[in-house]
């Protein structure tokens, strides 16, 4: 079923240097954008400050980012330092405003301080655009400002930035990876794809290919997606890149029900990168899957410790939840619903994980007006799936029913093989009376991933033994 959409022979594949080694199968980060946007800027120290054998740490973070990829935190803070200085000595120095800008941003999304990042990083790159000494700082502004909107969720702004890039340049690589996020997020995976395959005729590497597993896994072509991964991974020069690689490899092990492949991955990437949020909420997720609760729970409160995201907070309170625990998790929703307010004055849309909250665990007819607006702005298929699920908790089935087809329908663009999109359409079409269809998508949810949620894969197993034994009704035999 994965990978009906287009022959093997014809796909772009790329081969796995990596076959089945421990711990290495990759992962993109969400600072691919961002390194992207850095990789064109000249870091500005004279050749000797950049001599490998003893770079100061905010050289190591402009070496690592002229490779488009990540960089430690620590030395992400002494870029920013030294940028900082750089504009006081220089307030017309464009090329330094939009590093500090692009910065920021990176800044922002390792920690979770939207509030105190984004508005820096969004003035710190218009201050960029305003003097701009020459066109190629100004057009590195413009990158920044599309990995900002990328970083925010506002796709619209982020496709309308990038644009405004290429027209300038229509060559310039560094434009394509924030064209991609905004193509999936507005739902246009035919443009993503085609961005793609510019993007690769103008620049290779293990961002590019990274870049490139991401829209492989959107299509649903998962082994694509892993030899990518595997590629980027072997070819990572830092720790904090291998680390980024490794957690995106984790979570597509634990996408496809591979539990301890996916702890493995959390882990090592964790090992490499103390600081990275991201891998320990992935452990969690895989801790949880295996039964280890106690370690799943620990694991989560050290995500959010390092970086407060209200989808960490969302999927500790389940997991909270499904053990018994019901005042901590109620704490937990509250404390989604407060991150999610506190994000929206860094400029960040929050209704995407806040109307997935109010549907289960709150008020379901907020949810429908939260993900209504949040589907006229930005229709992708993460989008659909969350209003289709909010319709059916307010028994509007055959309306949910439509955005859940889009979700999951290969023709609707719905390529990407995800459990809790299934096991949602075949929820909706069990209370429609349509006891087939639930019980096919039920169990694509289930051998997707038997492990997908603590909430919802007991809930499908259970809907499924509840449509196992039911006829469907007026199909002839």
């Amino acid at each position: 079923m994965e990978n009906q959409a287009e022959p093997r022979a014809r796909r772009p594949l790329v081969p796995a240097v990596l076959r089945r080694r421990p711990l290495l199968a990759g992962a993109v980060a969400g600072s691919l954008a961002l390194g992207a946007v850095l990789l064109c800027v000249p870091f500005g120290e004279p050749p000797a400050a950049r001599a490998p054998a003893a770079a100061a740490p905010g050289t190591r973070a402009g070496t690592a980012v002229a490779a488009g990829v990540p960089a430690g935190p620590g030395d992400l803070g002494e870029l920013i330092a030294q940028r900082e200085r750089a504009v006081r000595r220089q307030p017309r120095d464009g090329r330094s405003w939009a590093l500090l800008g692009t910065a920021y941003v990176e800044q922002g999304r390792r920690t979770g301080d939207a509030a105190g990042s984004y508005p820096k990083a969004e003035r710190a790159l218009r201050t960029s655009l305003r003097v701009r000494p020459d066109d190629s700082d100004d057009l590195v502004a413009l990158d920044g400002l599309a990995a900002l909107a990328v970083a925010r969720r506002d796709f619209r702004a982020a496709l309308g930035w990038s644009e405004t890039a290429l027209e300038a340049a229509p060559k310039r690589w560094s434009a394509y990876p924030s064209l991609i996020d905004a193509c999936t997020g507005l739902g246009d995976y035919k443009r993503a794809y085609a961005a793609l395959g510019r993007l690769r005729r103008l620049r290779s590497g293990p961002a590019v290919l990274a870049r490139a597993a991401e829209v492989y896994r959107e299509r649903g072509w998962r082994e694509d997606a892993a030899a990518a991964l595997s590629d980027a991974a072997a070819a990572a020069t830092a720790p904090a890149e291998q680390a980024a690689w490794l957690e995106r490899g984790g979570e597509l092990a634990f996408e496809r029900g591979d539990r301890e492949d996916a702890l493995r991955h959390f882990e090592e990437a964790a090992r490499l990168d103390p600081e990275l949020a991201a891998a320990q909420a992935g452990r969690g997720r895989a801790l949880a899957a295996l039964g280890r609760t106690a370690q799943a729970l620990s694991a989560y409160r050290a995500a959010l410790a390092r970086q407060p995201l209200p989808g960490y907070a969302l999927e500790l309170g389940e997991l909270q939840e499904s053990l018994g625990h019901g005042q901590e998790a109620a704490a937990r929703y509250d404390l989604v619903r407060e991150r999610v307010r506190r994000d929206a004055a860094g400029g960040v849309d929050g209704d995407l994980v806040l109307g997935l909250l109010e549907a289960d665990h709150g008020d379901p007819v907020a949810a429908v007006r939260l993900l209504r607006a949040e589907w006229r702005r930005q229709p992708g298929i993460d989008v659909a799936d969350a209003l289709g699920w909010a319709l059916h908790r307010i028994g509007q089935d055959t309306e949910a029913l439509g955005y859940a087809t889009v979700a999951t329908d290969r023709e609707h663009g719905g390529t990407v093989r995800s459990a809790p999109y299934m096991y949602h359409r075949g929820v909706i079409e069990q209370a429609m009376g349509r006891p087939g269809a639930a019980r096919r998508h039920l169990e694509e949810a289930l051998r997707i991933n038997p492990y997908f949620s603590p909430l919802g894969a007991p809930a499908a197993r259970a809907a499924l033994a509840q449509v196992a034994e039911e006829p469907d009704v007026g199909v002839p035999r």
